[in-house]
């Protein structure tokens, strides 16, 4: 029996004990420095409002970007749980607002030199994670590589998130065009969803929009829905700086009420019934199935 095999034959048992299945959302930029962290951070503040249980895992390797902006120093990363023996909940580190949230280490970069029945052992043990969250956001890395564009395959919800810069559009499209381009990306298992950050006003969100849209349907043929937009706003600086949510900081603010709409598209808008919940074994085993 081949590692894909067992893969599958895990995937199969998993199922057979009719477990909920998180829900997984990567969060992703074209570029650095447009505010995707502080995206998947404030959302998942907002999901934890609305009742969900959340985890974040900062796949953002070496950047530790997640426990920066949250102002906590985890004691153990994914490379412990790989590496040293740790189980899944010694991992989880609980930020404010009862976020949970895994620092990836360089954890996930050295799975393919693994062996089978470890990588194996491994993913069993992350898929605890379904019976943890119901919902698993996972921070990317910004930009194009292998790295990125695997994790944005096997999550399936996509929210990218681009500022109305011509270089941040740029690259937004560079990141499509490649994750169109990766051989096991499935077009009818995606969903790609567009959230403009940092924009003078509703309008210039729903311009930057359109101006991707267009060039996106033109010339990769790939269909990506707008969520909405997050304006400019001195009290998420502010929040920034303190290394805290605006979501718990100032909760009245505009980018906070911005995120409140947009979490509230995401779990119960048009076609939110209809999302797919691969749960963590799908979601590795989809990444280690690119491991020869």
């Amino acid at each position: 029996m081949d590692q894909a095999e067992k893969l599958r034959n895990i995937i199969k048992a998993n199922q057979t004990k009719q477990r909920p299945l998180a829900r997984v959302i990567a969060v992703t930029s074209g570029k650095g420095g447009v505010g995707k962290s502080n995206t998947a951070i404030n959302l998942a503040i907002q999901f934890k409002k609305m009742g969900q249980r959340v985890i974040i895992l900062d796949a953002d390797f070496g950047l530790a970007n997640i426990e920066i902006m949250f102002g906590t120093v985890p004691k153990y990363n994914l490379s412990d749980l790989i590496y040293q023996g740790k189980n899944i909940k010694d991992v989880i580190t609980w930020g404010p607002g009862e976020i949970g949230f895994i620092s990836g280490g360089s954890g996930i970069a050295g799975l393919s030199n693994l062996s089978r029945d470890y990588l194996l052992y491994i993913i069993q043990n992350l898929a605890e994670l379904d019976s943890l969250a119901d919902i698993l956001i996972i921070d990317t890395g910004a930009g194009i590589s292998d790295a990125v564009l695997e994790f944005l395959v096997a999550s399936g919800e996509i929210l990218l998130v681009t500022t109305p810069e011509p270089t941040s559009i740029t690259d937004a499209y560079s990141l499509l065009k490649s994750l169109n381009g990766h051989k096991r990306f499935s077009l009818e298992n995606s969903q790609i969803k567009v959230i403009a950050n940092r924009v003078g006003s509703k309008e210039e969100g729903r311009n930057l929009f359109k101006k991707l849209d267009t060039v996106v349907t033109r010339y990769l043929k790939l269909p990506i829905e707008y969520l909405g937009s997050v304006p400019q706003d001195v009290q998420l600086s502010k929040a920034v700086m303190q290394q805290e949510p605006v979501c718990l900081t100032s909760p009245s603010s505009k980018s906070s009420k911005a995120f409140v709409e947009i979490a509230e598209l995401l779990m119960n808008g048009p076609g939110s019934d209809t999302v797919q919940k691969r749960g963590m074994t799908a979601f590795f085993s989809h990444i280690l199935s690119g491991k020869k």
